[in-house]
């Protein structure tokens, strides 16, 4: 008898519930593996974002970038993909410099970006993360940390490519910096007490 309603063919409740567990299972490996993927391209955006800043690729940085994305940062506020390329375009590795005849090597400034934090939604995304830029451009020669602060995206995917929807970059070292940044899970300072 135990045979008999063990067997799939002979119990149509106990096959149901089988073939639901398995396509829930299914269903639950196909998002976490969308939401894996996602995430790898996301952080990839970012990277080759900051890679392209920094050798003045101002082709691939635009390539980042959705139609009316929005950058705020320590330079304005930029609307749109032509005030972005005209902002870019004298930032980083895209800026204007004088080498000497004969040079054999330059100084540089390396953005480094970590600690992704990112939210996929659909066909949308929200990411934090700290950025911070080391420099050689020291009298020394000597490499040193230039910057520090964080990045605040709003990501869209467009055709099945992420971009950059809007771009907030805090700059700790510069004027659009803030007491505390409760999107990183800061809590107000002011409201600790001493021991």
């Amino acid at each position: 008898n135990n045979n008999k309603t063990n067997n799939p063919r002979k119990n149509p409740m106990k096959a149901l519930a089988t073939t639901l567990l398995c396509a829930c299972t299914f269903v639950a490996q196909l998002a976490h593996a969308d939401y894996a993927n996602d995430r790898a391209e996301i952080e990839n955006l970012s990277n080759k974002y900051m890679v392209a800043v920094d050798a003045g690729d101002i082709e691939t940085v635009m390539s980042t970038w959705a139609e009316d994305g929005r950058l705020e940062w320590v330079g304005g506020i930029e609307e749109g993909k032509a005030e972005i390329r005209d902002a870019m375009s004298n930032f980083g590795g895209a800026r204007y410099e004088a080498i000497p005849d004969g040079a054999t090597a330059r100084q540089r400034t390396r953005h480094q970006i970590i600690n992704h934090v990112i939210d996929v939604d659909g066909d949308t995304a929200k990411t934090t993360a700290y950025w911070f830029a080391m420099t050689n451009r020291t009298p020394q020669g000597d490499v040193q940390l230039l910057y520090m602060g964080h990045y605040e995206d709003d990501l869209v995917r467009v055709n099945g490519k992420w971009v950059f929807k809007t771009r907030k970059v805090y700059n700790e070292s510069r004027d659009n910096k803030k007491l505390w940044y409760p999107e990183l899970g800061e809590i107000d300072p002011r409201t600790r007490k001493p021991n």
